[in-house]
């Protein structure tokens, strides 16, 4: 059974991620839509849009310059890519990005962020040039309650839903 497409990933405006850059040359940033590696992969690759050097226990925010379009009733849930996690104990922040189906029309364009941390115990110094991949993105179906009545529409971007009026 083929897995079923509900998804599109889509760029930011170039004023949109260079407002979110802070600092980043817009000549060094190298902007890629994510891909799977093979046909049996559940994830999608997302690559870093410029060098990434972090010393252990520093963290950065990653603006990818990207936006997904999701059928209701999908997440996108955002993981470190595997073998940064186990060579360089590369973690997000949150533990797991939730990227939720309404986030595509945010203020911020849905922007999706990634902050990652060195969390090497070693002294290890984590290395990623520009293109290459340093998260991956899983879709998966989600349910709501029999009694559930969210009614709220999303303005704001991370953070904004529970700030609720």
């Amino acid at each position: 059974m083929a897995a079923p497409r509900i998804a599109k990933f889509e760029f930011v405006s170039r004023e949109r991620f260079m407002a979110d850059c802070s600092g980043i040359s817009q000549e060094a940033c190298e902007l890629k839509l994510p891909l799977r590696a093979t046909s049996g992969s559940a994830g999608y690759d997302l690559f870093t849009p410029f060098d990434i050097e972090l010393a252990p226990g520093e963290s950065m925010r990653v603006p990818t310059g990207l936006r997904c379009r999701m059928e209701e009733g999908w997440v996108m849930l955002i993981f470190p890519r595997s073998g940064l996690g186990f060579r360089y104990r590369m973690q997000l922040d949150n533990t797991v990005g939730v990227v939720d189906e309404d986030y595509y029309g945010a203020d911020n364009e849905g922007h999706i962020i990634v902050q990652i941390t060195n969390d090497s115990k070693s002294g290890k110094r984590l290395q990623i040039e520009a293109g290459k991949a340093f998260a991956q993105a899983v879709f998966l179906p989600y349910g709501i309650t029999t009694d559930d009545e969210a009614s709220a529409k999303r303005t704001g971007g991370m953070g904004s839903t529970d700030r609720r009026g």
